[in-house]
Formats: C-alpha cells, sequence, structure tokens
C-alpha cells in the first residue's frame, strides 16, 4: 500500500528535505543509553544558545567521536573490550552507542567538554535575518 504524505500538497514546494529528516528520526532507534538531557540556556547577541549533556561515564575523549553530516549531528562512543578482568558483577554500561540529532540550518556546535563522565556540547542557532524580496512584475511586451 503505497504511503501517503502532508508533503505531497502543490502548495508545499520544496519541502522534500522535512519529509527525509522525519524519515530518518523514524528509523532511528531509542534505546535509552545514554540518558541525555537538552537545555536552553540564556539567549546571547548571536542567537539561542542550547546544550545536549550525555551522561557517558567509562568513556574517555579518545573512544568518542562527535559528527556533524547533512544537519545530522551524531554521537558514537566505542570502548576497546577489556579482557584481562574477571567481573563478579558488571553493572556499568561499557557497550557502544550512537546517539543523533536533528539540527536545523545554521545550528553548530561551540563547543563539547567532557568532565565527570559528562559529555556536555553547546550549541548556537544564529538568529535568523528577516529577509523581504520584491519580485519585479513584467509587463506584455515589455
Amino acid at each position: 500500500m503505497p504511503r501517503v504524505s502532508v508533503f505531497n500538497s502543490p502548495l508545499l514546494l520544496g519541502f522534500d528535505e522535512i519529509e527525509q529528516i522525519l524519515e530518518r528520526i523514524s528509523r532511528s532507534g531509542d534505546d535509552g543509553y545514554p540518558p541525555y538531557n537538552i537545555e536552553r540556556l540564556e539567549p546571547s547577541k548571536q542567537g539561542e544558545r542550547i546544550r545536549i549533556t550525555l551522561a557517558v561515564a567509562g568513556f574517555g575523549p579518545d573512544e568518542l567521536d562527535i559528527s556533524i553530516t547533512d544537519n545530522q549531528l551524531t554521537i558514537r562512543g566505542k570502548r576497546a573490550e577489556d579482557g584481562e578482568r574477571s567481573y563478579l558483577h558488571r553493572g556499568i554500561a561499557a557497550r557502544q552507542f550512537q546517539r543523533a540529532f536533528v539540527l536545523a540550518d545554521g545550528m553548530d556546535v561551540e563547543s563539547a567538554d567532557l568532565e565527570n563522565g559528562i559529555l556536555s556540547l553547546r550549541l548556537l542557532r544564529p538568529t535568523p535575518e528577516t529577509l523581504i524580496r520584491k519580485i519585479k512584475i513584467n509587463a506584455n511586451g515589455a
């Protein structure tokens, strides 16, 4: 059965990318690991500031990777297996993870810090400029 999309409306021109983003979000599974927070910080003259914090206890900076591809912020963590230890109980998660966030156009990561098992990313969304463009109407024969 074919899927019907609201973006097929003739009034929504050029919104194909939004539909693709929504599909990407729906496909990404969310197992809840690692837990994270998203906070709105005090706005600045440059625009809105946002902080994403992830609980990544046990991961070092060399075991984390942060990248942005096509407006998707991806945070990956991969630890090397520690084969030398013999655990009686292992309650601290050490599995690899991937967490993705779709960013609005113009958003950028200002910094990423790792302290006490918390990875903190500061993002900036610049204030968009209001753009008004006048369209010239050509008269017939001119």
